[in-house]
């Protein structure tokens, strides 16, 4: 951070501090980039009320964390009301996303009972992160302090650091313009109110995030008023775009917020044209960061989302926090955010395009691999289990069921399942059971039309790499790890087909000397292969300034025979489950799971290498 005249001038660096993965506490994190100079942003999240909601938003938690926020917060509804739900959302955000996540918690309603339950649930969930709220009481309800409960947010605070000490990090709220239940109620003098906050800093909390507001002189005026009164830990502002005119209207009046008249007049005369609207709010979220980050007085924006993308996305891409020209990625693959993985390095290729199956496959390891994949003669993979986020048939809400079904149609032969595959490809059909959401990774889209061709002649692709010899790390596209890096990738491929394209490709990868081909069957554990005694296969790493190798991919043969498990299951558990028991359609996908191959490809000629010349020499043998 380096002064510039009187206005501080802050690093609006995009790039990932990769020091950041080892620490779960978010004041941890605050602090480095305090020290680093480092700007950050975060975004807050709210239960939804219905099932499809709850699907959406965890497809929009993933995008958003490609962005690389610091951290996400979950909101606890009124008087504890989404309590359960809020906890299943943290946990998975924390344990299948990749992002650290801040929990609400509410003493509204609460005996201390609940309150150490809710804490002990948290914890069991990895989440490491606590906002400390008073809260509301539930709508139509007077807020009175519960019997054995908690009267203020500072008594919460206090409980959670002489029960846990500093295992979380905490966070209380701050406003301001006052509390609308204190000084905006002429209850609280403001110096009262600021007393309070100050209670609850010397109490244990670690950071503050604002209220909303549209008044940046006033916040800057408290922050300088914190600073007079004591108060020295970091300061977030709270910021909430404008979506449009309704809601606008609705949360300024529900929290009371100032608006500046010439916020008001802007908005007059555009207030029914919704994306008017919208770009306003877009630019004067704009224009609020700007002067907030110039003047120095804070580590990070807090964005509320309102479960919205495009307005947040649009504000922190337009302030130059994300990158359009290099890569951000720590690794090829998102990091967990799990204490005892967060050192992960290495794992197997196969899972790449369902990485949260992977992560709740091996959550009961006692160690992860760092630095290379080690001794896997017997990787002790859980079992297949059912869980909301992998797809299954039975998990899909029935708007989301209703809307896949009408993609894929009704089956009759394996030529209709070739089609499926093809027009996914094409990007016609939004997903298939065995990929993770609903886009090709962008270097995939580098190969795309080769990746076509192979589908449309009966190779159905589920994973795929292009080679890579070289590239800079911060390429937009293949890059991963820290500055100063080169990348590599091993061209890979790995798709189901019969058996009599699996032995022409065995056959005549003779004629092939960089290749290694395996391929297994849904009901057997033998792996057929090209070469005597398949190894661990290095298929992804990197060269960084000051570090060792790093490999984060490989190609396992161990490895591969769970996955296989996984991988027929899902013709069946997350496609054939879609029809009728009787039906023509799961007739025709369980003869596929039971008769066809999966095989996987690597091309170990990084340098030169063509890994679909096997494929066009078979295809036109046929």
């Amino acid at each position: 951070m380096a002064m510039v005249g009187s206005v501080v001038e802050v690093e609006l660096s995009p790039r990932v501090d990769f020091n950041l993965r080892d620490t779960a506490k978010i004041s941890d994190k605050i602090r480095r980039r305090e020290e680093e100079g480092k700007l950050f942003f975060s975004f807050e999240y709210f239960p939804p009320k219905t099932a499809t909601g709850v699907d959406n938003l965890y497809e929009r938690v993933e995008r958003m964390a490609q962005v690389e926020p610091l951290f996400c917060d979950m909101t606890w509804g009124a008087g504890g009301t989404t309590s359960d739900l809020t906890l299943d959302l943290s946990g998975n955000i924390q344990r299948y996303l990749g992002l650290d996540v801040m929990m609400h918690l509410t003493c509204t309603n609460m005996p201390q009972g609940a309150v150490q339950v809710a804490l002990e649930s948290a914890k069991a969930r990895g989440i490491r992160n606590i906002l400390a709220l008073r809260g509301d009481p539930p709508a139509g309800q007077e807020w009175k302090a519960c019997e054995d409960g908690f009267a203020h947010a500072e008594d919460l605070v206090r409980y959670i650091r002489k029960h846990y000490g500093d295992f979380f990090s905490i966070c209380v709220a701050c406003y301001p313009e006052g509390h609308p239940a204190g000084f905006l109620d002429g209850k609280l003098t403001f110096a009262e109110e600021m007393a309070h906050l100050k209670a609850k800093v010397d109490a244990g909390a670690d950071f503050l995030i604002t209220q909303m507001f549209y008044d940046v002189e006033e916040f800057l005026e408290f922050v300088g008023k914190c600073r007079e009164i004591g108060i020295t830990v970091p300061i977030l502002p709270g910021i909430l775009p404008i979506q449009n005119y309704a809601g606008f209207k609705r949360m300024t009046g529900f929290c009371r917020t100032k608006i500046p008249p010439e916020v008001a007049e802007a908005l007059d005369p555009i207030k029914d044209d919704d994306a008017a609207v919208r770009r306003f709010g877009i630019n004067l979220g704009v224009d609020m960061c700007r002067k907030i980050i110039r003047s120095g007085l804070v580590p990070g924006i807090h964005f509320y989302s309102l479960n919205l993308e495009k307005s947040v996305m649009a504000i922190i891409e337009e302030l130059g926090l994300v990158s359009r020209t290099e890569s951000i990625r720590s690794l090829p693959w998102r990091p967990a955010t799990w204490d005892k993985r967060r050192l992960e390095t290495v794992r197997p290729i196969f899972w790449a395009n369902r990485p949260r199956s992977y992560l709740d496959r091996t959550a009961e390891w006692d160690e992860f691999p760092n630095g290379r994949w080690g001794d896997s003669r017997s990787p002790a993979f859980g079992d297949l289990s059912d869980y909301h986020l992998m797809g299954g048939a039975g998990f899909l809400s029935p708007e989301l069921k209703a809307r896949y079904m009408e993609q894929l149609g009704t089956i009759s032969s394996v030529e209709d399942v070739t089609r499926i595959f093809v027009d996914f490809c094409k990007g016609e059909i939004s997903r298939l059971p065995w990929v993770e959401g609903e886009n090709f990774a962008p270097e995939t889209k580098a190969i795309l039309g080769p990746i076509l061709w192979l589908n449309q002649h009966g190779l159905l692709t589920i994973n795929s790499q292009p080679r890579v010899n070289g590239a800079p790390s911060g390429d937009i596209t293949v890059g991963w790890g820290g500055p100063g890096g080169y990348v590599y990738q091993k061209a890979y491929i790995e798709f189901f087909c019969d058996r009599a394209m699996m032995e022409r490709l065995l056959e005549e990868s003779k004629k092939f000397g960089s290749l290694t081909i395996l391929a297994v069957r849904c009901e057997s554990s033998e792996i057929l292969s090209n070469v005597k005694k398949p190894r661990t296969n290095a298929v992804t790493w990197g060269v960084f300034p000051n570090q060792e190798v790093i490999q984060p991919t490989v190609v396992d043969p161990v490895s591969l025979l769970a996955w296989k498990q996984e991988a027929f299951d899902l013709w069946m558990s997350a496609w054939g489950n879609l029809y009728p028991e009787d039906s023509k359609s799961r007739e025709v996908l369980k003869e596929i799971q039971h008769s066809y191959f999966l095989v996987t490809v690597v091309d170990d000629d990084f340098v030169a290498g063509d890994i679909f010349k096997i494929f066009s020499a078979v295809i036109k043998s046929q």
